[in-house]
């Protein structure tokens, strides 16, 4: 067979060339699509060789999210590179602000079930808002473990983020409460209850105080899930109704509110980055009721005063980055922070990142002749444990209190216990415990992030 005969040529060509070089043409055709799409906020949509959606994913700037799956690293990194490979088409929904983005994205996933949401998890439980149904005031929940009943849910969401960013910013518009007090409507002791911080900012109506009627609570919690549920046109038009009417009624104080979130829904797409948003400062756990939980279940000598929550957060698969958050009587302390950029692992190595972590960590209170924390919580389960205890020990310091939590079952690890400690789903206890990691984790990303965006700068 003469190898210059063109049809030769075309014969000996074997299918999976062809197939190969078919999908890269589709590739660089989606490629050149998203360069159309708008720069503002919406939802994108990855599609396979068969036309069916593979992947959903939000986006505050569509074409230049989208528009990464296409550049060279997305296709290197292990997290994108198989979604990366079946890419063949892109399509878009546009969204008028990213919280509106975030629940279309959640309301697709739940409908559509594209494959690539499941298997980029990696390993993690989404996260999910829940509100609950059974209570006097209903309350509205971040989780990773939704329950089953007596609740009604909303997700998954893939950014935890993002979900806890929209939770303070609907807030600021429902003013529904997150804390986890048992309040009863027609018990009169509740008048004498003091209010936290969020209904001296204006960000709940403080039903803890009985300041609010349950039926007119209720309406608000309606609101959110007309809102949450897509209704947002149908929303606001029932909300300019309402509030002419109660100005004809002379209720302007009714009138002057209705107005106020009729603004803030309005100006959604005002928000800015979701995550900025987050704010560890109001507690979502009674604090005292964790304390008193977590020295019982610890068999501590008291109460815990500070608790300090290591996580650790890879930037591109090749650069590792380290949260070290404080708590004090339960509560978040900012100056307490600390972020770290590892300087002694190559690759991934969450064991030895630990290790390195908590080895600094210590030595630095060791010379500062500071107070070791009364707990520390790390991140992952019973190797990530063993890490932390073998930095201490290699320091020669006596360990205080320390222990792990493993995000899919949330169970404890212990020193010395073979058998991790299962807590109740809904005990004081392990809601403090998850909110510390949940906070090391959100700081952890928040640096990652931040890295990852200079880098790209630098680049």
């Amino acid at each position: 067979m003469d190898p210059t005969d063109p049809i030769a040529r075309t014969s000996e060509t074997s299918p999976a060339d062809t197939d190969e070089a078919a999908a890269a043409r589709d590739r660089s055709a989606a490629a050149r699509k998203v360069r159309t799409f708008p720069q503002g906020p919406g939802v994108y949509l990855m599609k396979d060789a068969v036309g069916r959606v593979i992947y959903v994913g939000k986006a505050k700037n569509l074409r230049s999210r989208a528009g990464s799956y296409f550049l060279k690293a997305a296709a290197e990194d292990r997290r994108t590179a198989e979604l990366v490979r079946e890419i063949r088409d892109i399509d878009f929904l546009e969204a008028e602000s990213e919280v509106d983005a975030l629940l279309l994205e959640s309301r697709l996933i739940k409908d559509v079930q594209p494959r690539f949401n499941s298997d980029l998890k990696d390993d993690k439980t989404f996260p999910y808002l829940q509100i609950t149904t059974h209570e006097d005031y209903p309350r509205v929940e971040f989780t990773r473990t939704p329950r089953q009943k007596g609740v009604k849910l909303y997700g998954p969401f893939t950014s935890a983020g993002s979900l806890r960013g929209a939770i303070v910013v609907l807030q600021r518009i429902f003013k529904f409460r997150t804390c986890t007090l048992d309040i009863d409507a027609t018990d009169e002791q509740w008048r004498w209850f003091r209010p936290c911080l969020l209904a001296s900012i204006g960000q709940c109506t403080a039903p803890c105080n009985l300041r609010i009627s349950k039926d007119d609570y209720r309406k608000d919690i309606n609101r959110l899930k007309t809102f949450l549920d897509g209704g947002k046109k149908q929303l606001l038009a029932d909300m300019h109704r309402e509030m002419l009417e109660a100005s004809k009624a002379l209720e302007f104080e009714r009138a002057a509110r209705l107005r106020d979130e009729i603004r803030l829904l309005e100006t959604l797409d005002q928000r800015g980055d979701l995550e900025e948003h987050v704010q560890p400062e109001v507690f979502l756990v009674d604090p005292k009721k964790g304390l008193a939980g977590l020295e019982k279940v610890l068999g501590l000598a008291k109460p815990p005063r500070v608790i300090e929550g290591v996580d650790i957060a890879h930037l591109a698969g090749n650069e590792t980055v380290a949260s070290l958050v404080q708590f004090i009587d339960g509560l978040p302390f900012k100056p307490g922070y600390k972020r770290y950029r590892i300087k002694t692992v190559d690759g991934i190595d969450d064991f030895r990142s630990i290790h390195e972590v908590v080895s600094r960590r210590f030595a630095r209170l060791a010379r500062e002749g500071a107070s070791p924390p009364d707990i520390l919580l790390i991140d992952g389960g019973k190797g990530q444990l063993s890490a932390a205890l073998d930095a201490l020990e290699s320091l020669g310091i006596e360990a205080p209190c320390v222990i792990s939590l493993a995000k899919r079952e949330e169970e404890v690890f212990l020193p010395g216990r073979s058998e991790p400690l299962r807590l109740s789903r809904d005990s004081y206890s392990l809601r403090l415990l998850e909110y510390v990691r949940d906070e090391a984790h959100r700081f952890a990303q928040h640096y990652h992030h931040l890295l990852r965006g200079k880098r790209t700068l630098d680049g």
